[in-house]
C-alpha cells in the first residue's frame, strides 16, 4: 500500500530535479487543462434554474437519478457546475460507483472535480484506492489543494497507517503547505491517532502561529493517548499564551479529568464552562455527568443529568455507567427502564451497560428481556453485545445459555473466548474452562493477561500443584508474568494448591502490587491457619501506598477467626470503620460471628448479632449455626436455624447442620424430625466428595462408594490402616451414628470419602510423596482425627483442602492445631 507515492516520485522526467524531489510528469500532448479561475462567468440563469434548485434539494441517490434526465433535457450536462454537483452528491450518498460514472467520461475535467472525487474516495473506499486516485491527480497535473492532504491524513490516522501518513506528510511539504496551519493540524492528528503523540507535539511546537483548533488537536492527542495530566497542563498553557479555550477544548479535557479521577479539576473546569456560557451545550453537560460519575460524585452527576432538557443517548449512557461504577446496578437498571419509557432508542453501548448491571445483580429475567431487545434493535451480529450477553448469562449462573451464544457467534474475538472461559471458571465448570482454553490455543488465538486471569482460577479450583506450575511457565513464556493481575492470580492459585510458601515468594518478587494482591496473600495465610503471618502482612500493607479496602478487612478478620485470635479480630473490625471509614457489610458481621463462635464465645456472638445496626443476613446466621455445631449448643443452634430457614428455606445444608447438632447431643427424635422435613420439602444433603489427582487423572470418591476399579484393594488397605492407627491411639467418633452395631458404625466411618481418597493416594504413590486431597465439604471430626494418625504411622504429609481452609497433616499433627 505504501508503494503508491514512492513509485510516483520515481517517474522519469528529463526536466526534473534530483529524484528525491517529487514532481509529476508533464501533461500529454494536446491535453486541455482547466482551472476554476479560468472560468470567467457562470450565468445566473444556470444557478437559478429549477433543475439546479432541485439538485440542491436531493436527499438520496434515488432522487439524484430522477433529476439527471432534466439535466440532459435542458442541455446542462456539460456544465461544470452540474458535473461537480453530481459527483459531490453521489459521493455524499455513498455511491462512489455512480460518481465515477459521471466523472470518467468528462474530457475537460476541472480541478474542483478531481478534489470532489478524491473526497469521495476518502469517505467511501479504502486507503489504497484513495491514494491511487491522488496519484492519478498528480499524473493528470492537477494542482493539489490543502484539503486533499488533510482528507488523506485523516484516513491514514483512522486506519493507523503511520507509514503512509508520513509519505502524505512529505508530499504536503513538497507541495508548499509545510507551514499551513490547517495542514499541520491534520499532521498532528495523524501522529496522535497513530499513538506517536511526541511526534505530534514536535509538529505543534514548530507551528509559527497556533489557533484554538491547533491547541485542541494537541490536547486531544495527549488525552486520547493516556496522558491526561499533560493534556490538562497544555490547557493551562493555552490560556497563558492568550488563547481562550472553546467548547471543543472542554469536551476534550473533561474526559482527561475523569481518567485522573480529579474531582477538583473537574469542578474548576465546570466553573469555566458556566462563566463561558457553555452550560447549555448537551455534549459538554454529558461530559460533566461522566466526570462527576467517574470521580465518585454520582449525586452531583444526577443533578446535572436531570437538568438537561435534550438528553442524547450518550447522556443516558454516561449516567447509567456512573451508577454501575459505584455498584448501584439497581439504580442503573431503573434509569435504563426510564430511558425506554421516554422513547429513547438504546445504542449498543446502552445495551452492554444494562447487561453489565444485570450480571452484577444476578437478574436473569431482566437479562433475557434485554437480550430480546438487543435482537429487536439489530444488535444480534454485534460481537461486543454478544460478548456482554455471554458474561451476563455466565454471572447469572446460566452458563449453558452463554455457551450456546458462544457456539453460534461467527466472528469470535479474544474477548469472546475470555468471557466464555471465565464463565465456566466462575460456575465451577473447571474441565470446560480448561477445554475452551486449549481450543482457543489450537485456533491460534493469542492470549492476553485477561485470558490467564480467567483460566488460572479454574486451575486453582483443581488444587494440583503440577498444573499450577505449568500455567505459571506459560505466563513466563508469553511475557505476561509482569502483569500485576496475572501475578495476583498466580499468588492466589499457588495458595489454593497448598503451596503458600511459593505464593509468598511470588508476592515478594512483585514490583507493583494492587490491593487485590495484598488481599490474596492475607487470605492465603488465613486459609492455611497462619493468622500471625496474616497480621504481620497487614501491618506491612499499612506502611505501603496501598490502602486496605473492605475485602482486606474481611480477609484479615477471617484469618484471625481460623487461628483463634479473637482480640486481634475485634481490633481489626473496629479499625475498619474508625480509621478507614469503611462501613461493615453482612459478610464482615458474619466473619465476626464466626470469630467469636469458633472461640466458644457463643453468647457474645448472639449478643453481637442482636446489636447489629443492619439486618443480619444468611452469612451471619450461617456462621452462628456452624459455631453451635462445633460447640454442641442446641438452644442457640435452634434459634440460628429458625432464622436461616426463613431466609433460605431451600438450602438443605442448614437442615443437615441442625440435624448434626441434635445427633451430637443424642437427640435422635429431633434428628428424625429434621430429616422428615427435608424429605417433605424435597431437600437433599450434599454428598461428601473427595478428589485426588494421579498421573494427570482425577479420581473421585464418595462416601461408601465401590465403583472405583481399585475398590477392593482400597477397602482392604483401609481396614489394615485403621487397625494400625488404633494401635497408636485412634478412637473412632461414632456419636453421630445410632441404631446400628458398633462394628457397623466403624465401617460407616471408615468409608468416608476423604479416607478412601487418602488410602488410594497411599496405595498408588511412592513413599515420601505428599498426598493432596480436595474435599467439597468441611472435614468431619473423625476424619480429621484419623488423618493425623495416618500421617504418623505412614510418615506421609497429607494436605487436605476442604470448603473453608487447608489442613496440613504431618507427623501426627495438623496445621490448624485442632482449631477449625
Amino acid at each position: 500500500m505504501s508503494s503508491h507515492l514512492l513509485s510516483l516520485a520515481s517517474l522519469p522526467n528529463p526536466q526534473s530535479p534530483p529524484p528525491s524531489t517529487f514532481r509529476p510528469p508533464p501533461p500529454p500532448p494536446g491535453h486541455k487543462h482547466h482551472f476554476l479561475s479560468q472560468r470567467v462567468h457562470i450565468p445566473d440563469y444556470i444557478y437559478k434554474h429549477p433543475t439546479a434548485i432541485l439538485l440542491e434539494l436531493c436527499t438520496s441517490t434515488k432522487e439524484v437519478h430522477q433529476i439527471i434526465p432534466l439535466i440532459y433535457k435542458h442541455g446542462f450536462y456539460d456544465q461544470h457546475l452540474f458535473q461537480t454537483k453530481l459527483v459531490s452528491l453521489f459521493c455524499k450518498f455513498n455511491s462512489l460507483r455512480d460518481a465515477a460514472r459521471v466523472f470518467e467520461p468528462i474530457e475537460d475535467k476541472i480541478d474542483p472535480l478531481y478534489h470532489t472525487m478524491l473526497k469521495g474516495y476518502v469517505q467511501n473506499s479504502s486507503l489504497d484506492e484513495a491514494v491511487s486516485f491522488f496519484c492519478r491527480m498528480k499524473c493528470d497535473n492537477v494542482e493539489p489543494v490543502v484539503y486533499n492532504f488533510t482528507y488523506l491524513l485523516k484516513l491514514c490516522g483512522d486506519n493507523s497507517e503511520l507509514r503512509m501518513g508520513k509519505e502524505i506528510h512529505g508530499q504536503l511539504i513538497i507541495s508548499g503547505f509545510g507551514s499551513n496551519r490547517f495542514a499541520m493540524t491534520g499532521v498532528m492528528n495523524l501522529y496522535a491517532k497513530c499513538r506517536e503523540v511526541h511526534d505530534a507535539y514536535k509538529m505543534f511546537d514548530k507551528m509559527p502561529e497556533k489557533d484554538v483548533v491547533s491547541w485542541n488537536a494537541i490536547i486531544a492527542g495527549y488525552a486520547q493517548n493516556g496522558y491526561a495530566k499533560v493534556a490538562l497542563e497544555l490547557m493551562v498553557r493555552m490560556q497563558d499564551e492568550g488563547e481562550r479555550p472553546d467548547s471543543v477544548t472542554m469536551v476534550t479535557v473533561l474526559p482527561a479529568c475523569a481518567d485522573m479521577s480529579s474531582l477538583m479539576m473537574g469542578k474548576s473546569i465546570h466553573g469555566y464552562v458556566v462563566r463561558a456560557g457553555f452550560d447549555l451545550l448537551v455534549n459538554i453537560l454529558t461530559a460533566l455527568v461522566d466526570v462527576y460519575s467517574k470521580c465518585g460524585a454520582v449525586g452531583t452527576a444526577r443533578l446535572i443529568f436531570d437538568a438537561i432538557h435534550s438528553k442524547t443517548v450518550v447522556t443516558w449512557n454516561s449516567m447509567i455507567d456512573g451508577y454501575i461504577q459505584i455498584g448501584d446496578s439497581e439504580e442503573a437498571l431503573g434509569l435504563f427502564q426510564k430511558m425506554l419509557d421516554e422513547g429513547i432508542e438504546p445504542s449498543n453501548v446502552t445495551i452492554m451497560e444494562a447487561l453489565h448491571a444485570c450480571a452484577d445483580t444476578g437478574d436473569l429475567d431482566k437479562g433475557r428481556f434485554i437480550h430480546k431487545l438487543a435482537d429487536q434493535l439489530g444488535f444480534g451480529s454485534d460481537v461486543s453485545v454478544m460478548n456482554s450477553l455471554i458474561s451476563m448469562y455466565s454471572k447469572c449462573k446460566s452458563v449453558d445459555a452463554a455457551a450456546k451464544l458462544f457456539g453460534n457467534l461467527k466472528n469470535k474475538t479474544l474477548v469472546s473466548w475470555n468471557a466464555m472461559i471465565l464463565g465456566f471458571s466462575q460456575n465451577g465448570r473447571v474441565n470446560e474452562a480448561l477445554h475452551y482454553f486449549h481450543q482457543m490455543l489450537l485456533n491460534n488465538i493469542k492470549m492476553d493477561s485477561f485470558t490467564l486471569v480467567s483460566v488460572i482460577p479454574a486451575l486453582a479450583e483443581l488444587s494440583v500443584l503440577r498444573q499450577a506450575k505449568w500455567i505459571h511457565g506459560l505466563a513466563i513464556r508469553t511475557c505476561l508474568d509482569k502483569n500485576v493481575f496475572v501475578m495476583t492470580a498466580l499468588v492466589d492459585m499457588y495458595a489454593k494448591c497448598g503451596a503458600v510458601q511459593i505464593a509468598r515468594k511470588l508476592f515478594n518478587m512483585m514490583d507493583e502490587r494492587h490491593v487485590t494482591t495484598w488481599n490474596a496473600m492475607i487470605d492465603a495465610y488465613g486459609t492455611h491457619g497462619l493468622g500471625e503471618d496474616a497480621i504481620e502482612l497487614f501491618a506491612e500493607m499499612q506502611k505501603s501506598p496501598i490502602k486496605p479496602n473492605d475485602v482486606t478487612f474481611l480477609c484479615i478478620i477471617s484469618a484471625c477467626s481460623h487461628s483463634g485470635l479473637v482480640d486481634e479480630g475485634r481490633k481489626f473490625f473496629t479499625m475498619m470503620e474508625e480509621e478507614y471509614g469503611l462501613e461493615p457489610a453482612n459478610d464482615h458481621y458474619g466473619a465476626m460471628v464466626d470469630l467469636l463462635g469458633r472461640a466458644g464465645l457463643l453468647d457474645d456472638a448472639w449478643d453481637f448479632i442482636k446489636n447489629m445496626p443492619i439486618e443480619p443476613g444468611i452469612s451471619v446466621f450461617g456462621a452462628m449455626l456452624g459455631a453451635c455445631k462445633i460447640h454442641k449448643n442446641v438452644e442457640l443452634g435452634e434459634k440460628a436455624a429458625k432464622r436461616l430457614f426463613a431466609l433460605d428455606p431451600d438450602d438443605g445444608g442448614y437442615h443437615v447442620l441442625l440435624a448434626n447438632i441434635y445427633s451430637t447431643s443424642s437427640m435422635w427424635d429431633k434428628v428424625a424430625e429434621v430429616r422428615s422435613k427435608m424429605e417433605n420439602k424435597g431437600l437433599r444433603k450434599t454428598p461428601g466428595c473427595s478428589l485426588v489427582e494421579l498421573r494427570n487423572e482425577f479420581h473421585t470418591f464418595h462416601s461408601g462408594s465401590t465403583i472405583h476399579p481399585q475398590s477392593k484393594e482400597i477397602y482392604a488397605y483401609l481396614d489394615t490402616l485403621v487397625e494400625k492407627i488404633k494401635a497408636v491411639g485412634y478412637v473412632p467418633d461414632t456419636c453421630s451414628i445410632h441404631d446400628v452395631e458398633d462394628n457397623i458404625q466403624q465401617q460407616l466411618l471408615s468409608s468416608h470419602s476423604e479416607k478412601l481418597a487418602i488410602a488410594f493416594g497411599l496405595l498408588n504413590t511412592n513413599p515420601g510423596v505428599p498426598i493432596h486431597i480436595r474435599k467439597n465439604l468441611r472435614v468431619c471430626g473423625d476424619c480429621h482425627n484419623a488423618t493425623k494418625y495416618i500421617s504418623l504411622v505412614t510418615g506421609r504429609e497429607i494436605i487436605v483442602r476442604d470448603m473453608h481452609r487447608f489442613h496440613h497433616f504431618k507427623d501426627g499433627t495438623c496445621s490448624c492445631r485442632d482449631y477449625w
